[in-house]
């Protein structure tokens, strides 16, 4: 009983361990958006092609699979969230796809106003959540 104990603690001791090793190694960044807006600002995407020719060395194309994941706030409601959250994240798609980062390495979530990170009571927190994070996971062979 008591070995059997042992080993169920140092398989979850490891599977804890292989967990926040996967979320260290995850590299992530936002690109922000106005209320209602699905531009890009010349300084965000200088930003976005600049983080990704510094992360190049990671051989993005073959260790990582990238995810856009898209936030809105609550205005404007349900429909219309969803719309304005597909439209950022493939506002942000197109700008990795000119930095030849192929779709099919690409996946999309578009949250709309599900899922908030970040409370929607004050104007930072919908600012906040305007937003579409680009998430590298590392693929596990």
């Amino acid at each position: 009983m008591l070995r059997n104990l042992f080993l169920i603690l140092i398989v979850v001791f490891i599977s804890v361990a292989d967990a926040q090793q996967q979320q260290q190694e995850e590299i992530r960044m936002s690109i922000y958006f106005g209320g209602g807006s699905y531009d890009i600002d010349s300084w965000q995407s200088d930003e976005l092609f600049h983080w990704l020719d510094s992360i190049k060395g990671l051989n993005i194309l073959d260790k990582y699979e990238v995810q856009l994941i898209s936030h809105t706030d609550p205005i404007g409601g349900k429909e219309y969230n969803e719309w304005l959250s597909q439209m950022r994240s493939e506002a942000v798609k197109q700008l990795l796809l000119q930095k030849e980062i192929p779709e099919k390495k690409i996946s999309v979530k578009d949250w709309g106003l599900d899922n908030a990170v970040y409370s929607n009571r004050s104007r930072q927190g919908m600012r906040m959540n305007r937003r579409v994070d680009i998430i590298l996971y590392p693929l596990v062979f």
